[in-house]
């Protein structure tokens, strides 16, 4: 523990189709008066179990039905909500607050560096991929930790492994499937390209802790996770290499607490038997405490997975008014002390 420190909780959430009752969204799916009290009542129960201070929500259709259910808890009345985008039938990321929010930005399109292009043996003109949207909006806060400072967000809601069909294709067919199982992971991966594009204006060159928490649908070590959070530096590189690729680089916290334990018990999601990690926090060099530029660590990291169930070893179904995904939350202690060295010197060399 720091001598001077500041303690804050952040967390990740997916609520699995928070939508107000009686609307319909896509595929028809809606909640009655009584499913959204039941589901309301869940969630607040999570709220209460997480007591964090920052939240990152996925799959919200409606800002007031998560405002609603929010200012039923005596915990979060003050907190600050915002959203990306309500538009359509789609849902849509969220993040909570209890600290002062000073700046929104929500992402729609890829920026234009990150368009994916391929060039076939044989052909000479660029065939971009046809790939520019996120399928949810990426939701960048800047967030006033008081007395710390500033402190970026990025709630991410990546596209699912669900494969994409078109007309005539039959799901039942093995090579329709592994086309539409393609068609999604290319989708999904032109995402992390778009979103590390993003993540380089916020870090690179600055001294600000990032902290990007979502539902990746993917593993912390598949390739897409790692386009989202950076590779880590060959350690026969020069210093001055390393310093500049950790200028840039995300760190998983559960792998930050892995290298504190022995066991790892860290799963999210239970597809067919299958146990993964598709929801996760990363944080900036800033936030790891082996890095010399730290201005906090990482403390304690919780996984709240008791509701979820593994349908391949009971009759019991999923309740719809739960969510299939576990909630992550995890607590970062920040240096008063070191922060204030650091902009005491950052002005110094501005004056000067």
């Amino acid at each position: 523990m720091y001598q001077n420190t500041k303690i804050i909780r952040v967390g990740t959430f997916n609520l699995m189709n928070l939508m107000l009752p009686n609307r319909e969204v896509f595929g028809g799916m809606k909640y009655t008066q009584e499913e959204f009290n039941r589901k309301s009542s869940w969630i607040n129960h999570m709220l209460t179990q997480m007591n964090a201070d920052v939240i990152g929500f996925q799959e919200c259709f409606h800002r007031q039905a998560l405002i609603n259910i929010i200012n039923q808890n005596k915990k979060y009345r003050d907190a600050e909500v915002v959203m990306g985008d309500e538009v359509g039938d789609m849902p849509r990321v969220a993040l909570l607050s209890r600290y002062p929010i000073e700046n929104v930005e929500v992402f729609d399109k890829f920026p234009p560096d990150s368009l994916i292009y391929v060039q076939p043996r044989g052909v000479y003109e660029k065939i971009y991929l046809p790939f520019d949207t996120f399928t949810r909006p990426v939701l960048k806060v800047d967030i006033n930790v008081k007395p710390f400072g500033l402190i970026t967000f990025f709630v991410i809601h990546l596209k699912s492994k669900r494969p994409i069909f078109y007309d005539n294709e039959n799901e039942n067919n093995p090579v329709d499937l592994a086309i539409g199982q393609v068609r999604s992971l290319m989708l999904r991966a032109a995402e992390t390209a778009a979103v590390r594009s993003i993540l380089m204006r916020s870090m690179k060159n600055k001294n600000r802790p990032v902290v990007l928490f979502g539902d990746v649908n993917d593993t912390g070590n598949s390739v897409t996770s790692r386009i989202i959070s950076g590779e880590v530096p060959q350690h026969r590189l020069p210093d001055k290499v390393k310093q500049s690729v950790w200028d840039v680089l995300l760190y998983h916290v559960k792998d930050i607490q892995a290298r504190r334990s022995y066991q790892d018990f860290y799963y999210t999601h239970i597809h067919n038997g299958m146990y993964e990690s598709l929801d996760h926090i990363m944080v900036s060099q800033e936030l790891v405490t082996e890095n010399p530029r730290n201005v906090g660590r990482v403390g304690l990291v919780n996984v709240f997975n008791d509701h979820l169930i593994d349908q391949t070893f009971t009759t019991e179904k999923q309740d719809k008014c739960q969510s299939d995904h576990g909630v992550v939350v995890c607590s970062l202690e920040l240096d008063l002390d070191k922060v204030r060295k650091r902009d005491d010197k950052n002005q110094r060399y501005q004056k000067n």
